[in-house]
């Protein structure tokens, strides 16, 4: 399994974790070529060597061809430029989680809905290939899990498109909630929302474990100065040899009778848009023999107060019960095979040195059933033959 840890001597931004990755090997023309289907203008990478004190990294920019309108896109007009793309599909979809999350954040600050937030610094075209280029290079990379280290916290105020906000910025703060920070007496702003939102969003351990072997290390610098520290992030690529990992997640519960299947339905996507790492329903039998549902939650701490936030804004329950559990996941990774369908994913499960789940990606074969105007059934079943031959 390959694990990246990321460590923020100065911050994070969404260049800053584009440039960590091109550092520990993706190559800046493989990202612009394949970003380059994205319905969006013509645009460059430009990854330059940068000596900060005693520490060689890179800086990296996102320069545009021509000058163009600064645009404030609302997240369907991002949905739409990522999903009418040639991405693969888990590059996709590992985007479009990280403009949802930012976008549920932006609206709790401006008091507004997802779909009416006008996205300013992030609707620009070098934020959105930041973000995109980032999942896309997190990619390429093979990488497992993303273990991410303490948030460095600026003070004072800073400027955004909206006006002069405290520092750090009111959606960082947001997209933070429950993740560990260190204050610091810098008056830059050090962790953007764009930075903040990826970091998040990968995150799915604490920790490198231990035994990981080291296997490439880059720094990214940022394009200010800062007065007390470099302002560069550090990113670490590890390998560990466990084919499964245990650990802990919370449980979040509670039971609804009064809510209609629509937004029970709605609910569940923005809880997994928002962090969780599972979220669904059960038909329970309530009190006065009333039959409701059970919503069912597994998140890390670090997204508790998020979930717990949209549980009472987006359903009626008076009541939410929650505990600790301890859990153990396979290693995990995903390969493509062909099939008359076109391409699908196939997820395979790893225990005690061996292969033992073959699972085809869903999402793919419902796509692929579209487009061929086929059963997503016979999509599937064609998916899991051509994975036959993995089993050997």
């Amino acid at each position: 399994m390959k694990l990246l840890q990321f460590e923020m001597t100065g911050g994070a931004s969404g260049d800053m974790i584009l440039g960590a990755l091109i550092g520990l090997g993706v190559d800046p023309k493989r990202l612009v070529q394949e970003l380059s289907s994205l319905p969006v203008e013509p645009f460059d990478i430009e990854a330059a060597p940068l000596q900060g004190g005693k520490i060689h990294g890179l800086q990296v920019a996102v320069r545009l061809h021509e000058h163009t309108h600064h645009h404030a896109r609302h997240l369907r007009d991002i949905e739409n430029i990522v999903t009418d793309s040639k991405l693969p599909p888990a590059v996709k979809e590992s985007s479009l989680k990280v403009f949802r999350r930012l976008g549920a954040a932006e609206a709790k600050v401006h008091g507004t809905t997802i779909d009416q937030v006008h996205f300013h610094e992030v609707g620009a075209l070098d934020s959105i290939i930041d973000i995109v280029g980032s999942c896309l290079g997190l990619h390429l990379l093979g990488v497992d899990d993303v273990a991410v280290g303490p948030f460095p916290a600026g003070r004072g105020t800073i400027e955004c498109a909206h006006g002069t906000f405290p520092n750090p910025a009111p959606a960082t703060v947001e997209l933070l909630q429950g993740f560990p920070i260190v204050q610091t007496d810098e008056t830059k702003e050090l962790v953007t929302p764009t930075g903040a939102a990826l970091l998040t969003t990968w995150r799915n351990r604490e920790r490198a474990p231990d035994g990981s072997r080291i296997l490439n290390t880059a720094y990214s610098f940022g394009h200010q100065t800062l007065e007390q520290r470099p302002n560069l992030l550090r990113a670490v690529l590890m390998e560990t040899e466990s084919d499964a990992h245990s650990g802990t997640c919370l449980v979040i519960e509670c039971n609804v009778d009064d809510t209609t299947p629509e937004l029970l339905g709605s609910l569940t996507r923005q809880l997994m848009d928002a962090g969780a790492l599972d979220a669904f329903t059960t038909a329970v039998q309530m009190k006065k023999q009333r039959p409701g549902t059970l919503l069912t939650v597994l998140c890390e701490s670090g997204t508790r107060d998020a979930l717990v936030d949209l549980i009472f804004r987006e359903s009626t329950t008076f009541g939410i019960r929650e505990h600790v559990t301890h859990r153990t996941m396979l290693a995990r990774r995903t390969v493509e095979v062909t099939t008359r369908y076109g391409a699908i994913r196939i997820k395979i499960g790893r225990w005690k040195g061996q292969d033992v789940t073959f699972a085809p990606e869903m999402e793919d074969c419902i796509r692929r059933a579209g487009e061929h105007n086929a059963p997503v059934r016979a999509v599937y079943e064609a998916a899991a033959e051509a994975a036959a031959p993995l089993r050997r």
